[in-house]
């Protein structure tokens, strides 16, 4: 007779059950989904068009470069003071307060510059302020 105490059996861990089970599932997903293919989308994208200047006649473009130089409408303005930029936003307004002014500026210009133009333009009492920015590359503005 043995009396020693036996050593215990080491854990068995068969794989083999559980290949089955993964193999089958495999196969149900297989054989249940369908699959189809959809050669052409139909996507209505948004158009553009570039009408601005003759849908809106009234605005005032205000020009910001990134040197610190204004143009009202295409037009320099020399002595870019604010004294300078409210008379001529008088004078690009004629007369009507009413009109909309864009504050069109180069993504490097000066915060103080902007600051500049609305001051003007409050000064010239213009309240309807819009902004654009232009990057350096002559990109398009975004509003």
């Amino acid at each position: 007779m043995n009396f020693r105490p036996r050593r215990p059996d080491e854990p068995e861990i068969n794989l083999i059950p559980f290949i089955d089970v993964l193999l089958v599932v495999l196969i149900f997903l297989v054989l249940t989904t369908t699959y189809a293919k959809y050669t052409q989308l139909k996507v209505t994208l948004p158009v553009a068009e570039s009408n601005r200047l003759d849908s809106r006649p009234r605005e005032i473009i205000v020009g910001v470069s990134s040197e610190g130089r204004y143009s009202i409408n295409g037009q320099p303005v020399e002595n870019g003071g604010i004294d300078t930029l409210s008379s001529a936003l008088l004078a690009a307004a004629q007369g009507e307060r009413d009109r909309p002014v864009i504050i069109s500026a180069d993504a490097m210009a000066a915060h103080q510059s902007v600051i500049n133009v609305m001051d003007a333009a409050r000064r010239a009492g213009l309240v309807q302020l819009t902004f654009a920015t232009q990057s350096t590359s002559r990109g398009g503005s975004s509003r």
